[in-house]
């Protein structure tokens, strides 16, 4: 499901992608209607336009390829949502609580499940997840500098994945972005501030995937 979700959001991408190319390489006329559009606008207007019959027309061949592609783009959407749907019906199964964590989405929590049933052994600990997860701090001091850096080595896919949860979270969570103010006030810098709190998902992450995996009931989505 998660490579299902994964081409159609490709697809999706690169439709777009080609839209706004065409637009830009379009017939003035055809430029100036469309390029102040956001993408939903843009989509719904070409997906309903009526470019004509006269392909000998360049005006006419654009609008009449723009609205094919509004349409593939529609068609992704449709894809993903109903990849989404699938994902979320796995993932509540599997991890009850899991998607109901600030920031984490069917994306993030299901590459985290797939990255966790891959290494059920490896699964010791909070500290053995974060280390898999390449969210486990490393010492990186020189001279009378003390710090730390994130460990290179585990699997970067679910390190990506914290990292859009705490990208989520800092922009949309109160609780974060209280933390990001008061941890920068002390001078801490983004990267450090962005460990911190990538260890701290991985965390609350692992006490839903230890109880997905032994069978016990999870915490609650507020614990």
């Amino acid at each position: 499901m998660r490579v299902v979700h994964a081409s159609a959001v490709k697809a999706r991408t690169q439709t777009i992608n080609q839209i706004k190319s065409l637009i830009i390489t379009a017939p003035a006329a055809v430029r100036e209607a469309l390029r102040s559009l956001t993408t939903t606008e843009l989509v719904r207007r070409l997906a309903a336009s009526r470019p004509g019959t006269d392909l000998a027309t360049p005006a006419t061949a654009v609008k009449l390829a723009l609205k094919r592609l509004a349409k593939r783009y529609r068609h992704s959407s449709e894809k993903i949502a109903d990849a989404d749907a699938d994902l979320r019906v796995l993932i509540t199964r599997t991890a009850p609580g899991l998607l109901a964590l600030p920031g984490v989405g069917t994306e993030t929590a299901g590459q985290l499940l797939v990255t966790a049933g891959d290494n059920p052994d490896r699964l010791a600990s909070e500290a053995s997840f974060a280390h898999l997860c390449a969210a486990s701090p490393v010492p990186a001091s020189s001279g009378r500098t003390d710090r730390h850096r994130l460990n290179r080595g585990g699997d970067h896919q679910a390190n990506r994945a914290l990292h859009t949860i705490v990208l989520v979270r800092m922009r949309h969570d109160p609780r974060t972005r209280d933390y990001v103010a008061r941890r920068t006030l002390e001078g801490l810098k983004t990267k450090d501030i962005l460990r911190y709190l990538k260890r701290f998902v991985a965390r609350e992450v692992y006490r839903h995937l230890t109880s997905a995996f032994t069978g016990a009931p999870g915490p609650s989505p507020a614990a």
